[in-house]
């Protein structure tokens, strides 16, 4: 196959499409996907010459050698010890004497802890079982079928990639060479947004099968439900305080905010005994396996995208796809459409770096804002989390449930369509996810 790009002729053979297809091969049979990237890497590397092998260890280095990743151990680590000192049942109180006083209000209470609980961890896995493990048995005692509050959760669990700070939007910016305190900014609006559609979207369901009732109550009682949660848990909004005011202010970088609240999460459960040094072993191991899992993907992603970027794959696939069209809203959809098919197969992180360097010169080429595409993609392989029949949130809320895959993905259907109306809002209209940014960006 001959892909034109930028007066040359790049010509991909086995060299390109056998490490493709050994890639493919080893994720089926679920292979980790850092072992499959790396080793089509190396085949690449190996069939093409194209980048001495013996350069591979330091490339390995160099792709996590940045001070943006200590941001990300420190987020999953405030998330960890978030859930073993209690702060995120306060989390829920909260949000549940927010919506106590409207029909269908413990499911918007669920949603709305999902957002609380992902602008401080940053990751929708951890999420989905925090929150999955707090609500969904009494969603169910609420009047929800259970398949369907596993699907609420999943969905609401989606914002923790969406809702800054998000792990998802550090390592894009790491890949694309963007700050990640502007894609923070940038992301505000859209992650609010996704929250909102979960939220109406529960509401419209309840509204049509009468899952839960509602307690009608007075202004007064409802304000004193919210006083008694708030005059009681208020000290856990500290962290999510400390994090927002930090970052958008400028005062702290990324880095500086997940240290800080890593320290604050700590002394809050020490003075509230409810965490102990005996704590410590089991949670800084179960942080370290989940950072175990992206910073191998970062590392060997690193050749790989060498490989590619030297092979001309990236612009030569620019030039395949605007041989079939140059339809600028064609080509979003197309976008769109490969973002939300990857999310439903792999992680964030592997989808981003293998994706991001391959789509964003399309995205240059149609004039796209390089802010409005990273917050496009983040957003779209969100959705894919939850994107029936392979959605990751998906088998996560199964996991720990036990409840059939294929029931919760047939209840999620609605959230997905309403997400991904999102998704294309944020995709045709600059302006939804450049209004709070400095002109320069806009």
């Amino acid at each position: 196959m001959l892909w034109n790009s930028l007066n040359q002729t790049v010509e991909l053979g086995w060299d390109f499409y056998l490490p493709v297809i050994m890639f493919v091969a080893l994720i089926a049979l679920a292979v980790p996907v850092w072992a499959a990237i790396g080793a089509a890497a190396i085949t690449m590397l190996i069939m093409s010459g194209d980048l001495p092998l013996s350069l591979v260890g330091e490339s390995l280095f160099a792709g996590i050698d940045a001070f943006a990743l200590t941001a990300v151990p420190l987020f999953i680590l405030t998330g960890d010890v978030l859930v073993r000192t209690g702060l995120s049942r306060k989390f829920l109180d909260v949000a549940e004497a927010l919506t106590c006083f409207a029909k269908g209000g413990f499911g918007s209470a669920t949603v709305l802890v999902c957002g609380m609980f992902a602008a401080i961890s940053g990751s929708d896995a951890a999420g989905a079982a925090a929150v999955g493990r707090m609500t969904i048995n009494r969603l169910v005692e609420s009047g929800y079928p259970r398949p369907y509050a596993c699907a609420l959760v999943a969905a609401g669990a989606c914002t923790g990639i969406l809702i800054p700070p998000s792990i998802a939007y550090i390592i894009i910016g790491l890949v694309l060479g963007i700050s990640a305190s502007t894609l923070f900014l940038a992301a505000l609006i859209p992650g609010l947004a996704i929250l909102v559609s979960i939220l109406v979207t529960n509401i419209i369901m309840n509204r049509l099968y009468a899952y839960e009732g509602g307690g009608m109550m007075s202004a007064g009682e409802w304000l004193g439900n919210l006083g008694s949660a708030l005059k009681s848990g208020w000290y856990a909004f500290i962290v999510p305080g400390i994090i927002f005011y930090g970052i958008f202010s400028g005062r702290l970088t990324p880095t500086e905010a997940g240290a800080t609240a890593v320290v604050v999460t700590i002394a809050m459960g020490f003075i509230l005994r409810t965490l102990t040094l005996a704590d410590f072993p089991s949670m800084l191991v179960s942080s370290a396996k989940v950072n175990g899992v992206i910073l191998p993907i970062i590392a060997f992603s690193a050749p790989l995208a060498e490989a590619l970027a030297i092979m001309g794959v990236p612009q030569g696939f620019v030039t395949s796809v605007t041989s079939l069209t140059d339809d600028p809203y064609i080509l979003i959809l197309l976008m769109v459409a490969i973002l939300i098919a990857a999310g439903c197969v792999m992680e964030t992180t592997p989808n981003i770096v293998i994706l991001a360097p391959i789509l964003k010169p399309l995205a240059d080429n149609i004039g796209m804002n390089e802010i409005q595409f990273c917050i496009m993609m983040i957003t779209a392989l969100g959705v894919g989390f939850i994107t029936p029949p392979l959605g990751l949130n998906l088998f996560v809320v199964s996991g720990i449930t036990g409840e059939s895959i294929l029931k919760i993905a047939a209840r999620a259907v609605p959230f997905v369509l309403t997400m991904l109306i999102v998704v294309l809002l944020i995709a045709y209209l600059p302006a939804v996810s450049t209004t709070l940014l400095p002109e320069i960006y806009q």
